[in-house]
Formats: structure tokens, sequence, C-alpha cells
């Protein structure tokens, strides 16, 4: 799948602000009030179900963020969006820099060994203290693999949808 129709997973509802319908949010955009600049936001709803918002409103309120949306105009209307997942369009965020990468740009790849050895593809990553870690799948075994370009991800190639890593199949 092209960056086109992919979607980032930029924030959460985690909390109610008020009885007007505010919502508190945490934001993983960088700064975290940026995420107010990517509408539409991309709301599931319901199993399979996913609502765009725009207009959003918000801003920094204490050590959080608080925002409103436009047709959540009560405190009870707010309580059923409480967890739910905010996606924007891959399509609205700017070209990462450098040798950085949007995880959503990896996910899909197919990952070799510096030997050509095929080892799977990129399910997800996540973050650990150190570094990010890229989980890799073969349909047998589950690799976890520390994204760190130049020791053990040697080269990303997102035309060709190939990572090549310097890891030991047998690890």
């Amino acid at each position: 799948m092209t960056a086109a129709g992919r979607r980032v997973l930029m924030g959460r509802i985690v909390g109610l602000h008020g009885v007007q319908g505010w919502l508190k949010i945490e934001s993983w955009s960088e700064p975290r009030t940026r995420i107010f600049d990517y509408q539409p936001w991309q709301l599931s709803v319901a199993p399979g179900e996913m609502i765009e918002v725009t207009g959003i409103k918000g801003r920094p309120q204490g050590k959080g963020l608080i925002c409103f949306l436009p047709g959540v105009d009560s405190r009870g209307k707010a309580a059923a969006l409480v967890g739910q997942d905010i996606f924007v369009a891959r399509e609205l965020l700017p070209p990462p820099g450098q040798d950085e990468y949007y995880w959503v740009d990896l996910e899909g790849l197919e990952v070799v060994t510096t030997e050509g050895v095929a080892l799977g593809r990129v399910t997800h990553l996540f973050a650990t203290g150190a570094n990010d870690v890229v989980v890799v799948r073969d349909g047998e075994r589950e690799r976890l693999i520390p994204f760190i370009q130049g020791s053990y991800v040697r080269s990303v190639d997102l035309q060709a949808g190939r990572m090549v890593v310097d890891w030991d199949p047998e690890f």
C-alpha cells in the first residue's frame, strides 16, 4: 500500500473537560499542538466505521490539550468518544527529513538480510527507551529488530518496498 490512503495514529481522546462537550486529548505530534493543524481527524466510532471530523478547535490546558469537535456539544456526546484514537491521512503530514521515516511508511516493507535472506515483512514498530523496534513476521516466526540505522538497518527503499538489515536469520 502506498502512503496515499494510509492513516497515521496521531493521538487519543483521553477524557472530558467541562460540561459543554470539550475533550482532553493526548497528542503524539511534535510540537504536540500541531495535531490541530492536521484535519480532518478520523475517529473509529464502531468496529469498521470511521467518521471524519473537521473544524476542530483546540488549545493547551494545564499540562495537556483540550479540543472541541463540531456537533459534540454536551458532556454525554463527548463521553461516547473517550478512548477513541485520532488518525489523520498520511498525505496531510509534511515529508520526513533525510533518513527519517514515518512508521506507517515502513509497515509492509519486505525485510531481507545483507546476504539476501528474506526475513518477512514489517508488521509494526514500537518505541523503547533506547530505540525504536521493527517487528518482522514471516508467517512462522516474529523477529524484533532494533531500528538503528547504520548498525542493524542498512538501507530503506520505500519505492522498492524493501528494508535491508544486518541481522542473523536464526536469531
